[in-house]
């Protein structure tokens, strides 16, 4: 914090700049992603280079990306001695469901020089950008293994939420149907600089290949999830017709709610997650051509 009042670095709250200043839990972050040899982490938000500076003598390589000029020259000289670090000075999206092709490219490098490796997000991700990290990393050509990260509380807690819950919703069923995830620790503001004004959590997503290989289309589940809960109030029956509107016939839709068996009154945050994925393949059986 210091350094960073002495070189006039201010963080920048339109790129959700929150300093994690408690090395403890710096540590637990780099601990909980269990690294080893065969790792390529990528890091969105390098910061100041202190979470880089741990993992990397304990990982194959690290591509670390930070959108900001003046951090990135700060973090660059910590990192200097460091031959296996990747740093980018750029946006890590391309937009908000995509992300950037440099950085990609530059992860794709990482896994192709380390032998035998595999890929883990670990951050201290910066607020404004936490969900499209999060869940567009697992529409990439590269799936991480594992991603560990500080997000918002609210956000972790949708992450792990179950069904009939307040917080279950299109982010829930997405990650829990490709991962086991655990909130591994809250954070209080007090751990940052400047400090936030919400509550924050360490999240920690393990990739199961076997859940995503079952699922036949990820992005059509991608978007019939981020479709059906689309307006939570509505029964389930009226977020399907109306995401289906071009597509599908009321009766159509009467026809895929029966072969279901779900009730008349039956709303999309009652359901869970294997059955979210039974009724996106009904759909998608009468509807494969199906775009938003």
């Amino acid at each position: 914090m210091s350094k960073l009042r002495e070189i006039g670095v201010k963080p920048a709250s339109r790129h959700g700049q929150n300093f994690l200043i408690d090395l403890n839990l710096v540590r637990l972050i780099v601990s909980s992603a269990e690294l080893g040899p065969r790792d390529v982490v990528l890091e969105v938000g390098t910061g100041t280079g202190a979470l880089t500076e741990m993992m990397a003598p304990q990982v194959g390589a690290v591509v670390t990306v930070e959108i900001d000029k003046h951090l990135y020259e700060l973090a660059s000289e910590e990192l200097i001695d460091f031959d296996n670090v990747t740093m980018l000075q750029c946006d890590a999206l391309k937009n908000k469901n995509r992300f950037n092709p440099l950085v990609m490219d530059a992860v794709g490098e990482a896994l192709a020089r380390v032998p035998n490796s595999q890929l883990k997000l670990v951050a201290n991700l910066p607020y404004s950008v936490a969900t499209p990290i999060i869940s567009n990393l697992l529409l990439c050509e590269h799936t991480p293994h594992m991603m560990v990260a500080t997000i918002q509380k609210e956000l972790a807690d949708r992450i792990v939420a179950d069904p009939w819950s307040k917080d279950y919703g299109a982010l829930s069923v997405w990650m829990q149907a490709q991962c086991a995830t655990e909130l591994v620790r809250e954070m209080s503001p007090k751990v940052f600089w400047p400090q936030p004004k919400v509550t924050s959590a360490i999240i920690k997503c393990t990739v199961s290949p076997e859940h995503r290989d079952a699922i036949p289309d990820l992005r059509y589940f991608h978007q019939f999830t981020k479709s059906i809960f689309l307006h939570r109030r509505k029964f389930l029956r009226a977020n399907l017709v109306a995401a289906m509107k071009r597509e599908l016939t009321k009766e159509q839709v009467d026809e895929i709610i029966g072969r279901m068996g779900f009730a008349d009154d039956a709303r999309t945050e009652q359901i869970d997650v294997p059955t979210l994925l039974a009724f996106c393949e009904e759909v998608r059986k009468v509807a494969p051509d199906w775009k938003l």
